[in-house]
């Protein structure tokens, strides 16, 4: 049976409340049309829109481990919208990101995930670390969680720094089949004891299916202009293989993850 999933809202921004100026990306919280607030990742910025393509696809395989993420949608900028932003920065960036967006719901309230304090269950912590290993992730160190407490539950953020092999596309079959290093310094990873059952259960439900779909949802207009790929179907069947074949052979990097963990405990 596959687990559906269904297809994203959209939604229009209306007002632009705020930059969060972390890393080179300038994400915003901003106001849309449903009358909620969303972080908004735009496509302007400097990874574009494969940084939104990695946000999108990370969100929705750890919702399907049953891990707490906000809800994503399409956030869907006018042409007119920012032409009064006083900063000049942030007004290019509007002016470049025009059109389709990701807009993550803004979890009002929520602190920042201290790992000296907040405590995790080894089960969610070896889910999330074998979902990192899949996706590559180099983003949820000790500096870096992207991890939020929120109603003091636990919520996983920006994925935009996964899959970073389609940043260039070079070698991405050989790619797939590597171990992920840098699982070393994952936030969780002394916490993540349950490897081995979190592998099992989690190839059950990231069937081929289930991963079509997912890959499905990429807008077409952010798969365009590739130069690797001739048309914009290849370029969504590659996203489809990488995370197929990765998933076949998990066991690569979870053999890595075990090995980096037994070197810290």
């Amino acid at each position: 049976m596959v687990n559906k999933i269904p297809d994203l809202r959209s939604v229009h921004v209306i007002r632009y409340v705020t930059p969060l100026r972390e890393g080179g990306s300038m994400p915003a919280i901003a106001e849309a049309d449903d009358e909620f607030y969303y972080v908004v990742k735009f496509r302007g910025a400097g990874q574009g829109t494969r940084a939104l393509i990695a946000e999108l696809i990370g969100a929705e395989i750890a919702r399907a481990l049953g891990l707490r993420v906000p809800e994503i949608v399409f956030a869907i900028l006018d042409e007119a919208f920012g032409r009064t932003e006083p900063d000049e920065e942030i007004q290019d960036l509007l002016k470049a990101s025009v059109g389709l967006n990701l807009g993550v719901h803004y979890l009002q309230g929520a602190i920042s995930f201290d790992p000296v304090i907040n405590i995790v269950d080894p089960i969610v912590a070896s889910q999330i670390v074998w979902m990192d290993c899949l996706l590559t992730n180099v983003d949820r160190t000790a500096r870096n969680t992207n991890m939020l407490m929120w109603h003091k539950e636990l919520w996983l953020i920006d994925f935009g720094a996964s899959l970073y092999f389609h940043h260039t596309w070079k070698d991405w079959k050989e790619q797939a089949i590597k171990p992920f290093a840098l699982v070393k310094d994952h936030v969780l990873l002394s916490h993540a004891s349950e490897l081995d059952t979190v592998d099992r259960s989690s190839k059950a439900i990231l069937s081929k299916e289930f991963m079509r779909h997912i890959i499905s949802l990429i807008p077409a207009e952010w798969l365009e202009n590739e130069p690797t790929f001739k048309t914009v179907d290849e370029h969504r069947e590659a996203y489809l293989e990488f995370l197929e074949t990765r998933i076949a052979h998990s066991q690569i990097f979870v053999k890595e993850a075990k090995h980096a963990r037994q070197s810290i405990i």
